[in-house]
């Protein structure tokens, strides 16, 4: 089994947004805004080469909304899906498997696309099977109004039509998925059902983090995402998986940093702590 980092392009968020009731002058020195309150993010998507089967693990926004839409999260275009996939000798039409750990547009964006024969919404990855989980899928389909923005239609329901959709099943919290070659730790503060894939490789564990830890700056427990529908239940899921994580050197892929590809935490007096940094380069 081979990881490789695909970047699909990198964005902006309001820091404050994304560190809920943590000062600023506490997140700012790990993750500092620029003049307008934001602070940089990636989209880093994590591509799965295992035997016959190449695996997508989530997609990025894609390119299909307005300007005025990107032009909110500051998107930017020099990081791209397909020259990144072009970069690793591979294209869309070779991926088999599309695994979304979440329908949060900046996850799923890019797995429809519009069509240039005409202002319809379709596939982008034309061969490949598209996985999620039913609850989390009902729980987008029919949003609360808190994550109403956060799930858009013309991202989910073409996944649906097009017959693409496989729905993983789900019996505990922590699953060998029968259709994957990996783990799957299911979560809930974040949003319903966030699927967290774990890889066995060489003796080590990567865990790829999505919405669970965005970035380094998040590991310390109280640093919990305005964003989550459950805060109180994310310090508990987060709790328990740092200290699972810093116990066994768990590798850990962030999706949403910039600057840290992969890091390891370990135990301190004052909690959970980032430990390392490392990039793929280096590991994989």
């Amino acid at each position: 089994m081979k990881l490789h980092a695909i970047e699909a392009g990198n964005f902006k968020l309001d820091g404050g947004a994304m560190f809920g009731v943590v000062p600023k002058s506490l997140w700012q020195r790990t993750n500092p805004p620029d003049a307008n309150n934001m602070i940089d993010m990636a989209a880093r998507c994590l591509l799965v080469e295992n035997s016959d089967r190449l695996t997508l693990i989530d997609t990025g926004m894609g390119n299909k909304q307005s300007e005025k839409f990107f032009g909110y999260y500051y998107m930017d275009h020099r990081f791209d899906l397909d020259s990144s996939l072009q970069q690793k000798g591979f294209s869309r039409d070779d991926i088999t498997d599309v695994f979304l750990t979440h329908l949060h547009f900046d996850h799923c964006g890019g797995v429809i696309q519009k069509s240039d024969k005409g202002d319809y919404f379709e596939p982008a990855f034309a061969k490949a099977v598209c996985h999620s989980n039913a609850s989390h899928w009902n729980w987008a389909t029919d949003p609360n109004a808190r994550e109403k923005a956060s799930f858009l239609k013309e991202n989910i329901l073409p996944i649906k039509e097009s017959g693409q959709l496989n729905f993983i099943q789900q019996n505990s919290t922590y699953e060998t998925a029968a259709e994957m070659d990996f783990d799957i730790l299911f979560v809930d503060g974040h949003t319903e059902k966030m699927m967290i894939p774990h890889f066995h490789i060489d003796g080590k564990t990567f865990v790829y983090m999505a919405d669970l830890l965005p970035t380094a700056g998040h590991v310390p427990l109280p640093y919990v995402m305005g964003y989550d529908t459950r805060p109180l239940l994310t310090l508990d899921e987060k709790a328990k998986f740092l200290d699972k994580a810093a116990s066994n050197n768990y590798y850990l892929i962030l999706e949403h940093d910039p600057h840290h590809e992969i890091i390891t935490v370990k135990h301190t007096e004052r909690g959970v702590r980032h430990d390392k940094t490392f990039t793929f380069e280096e590991l994989l």
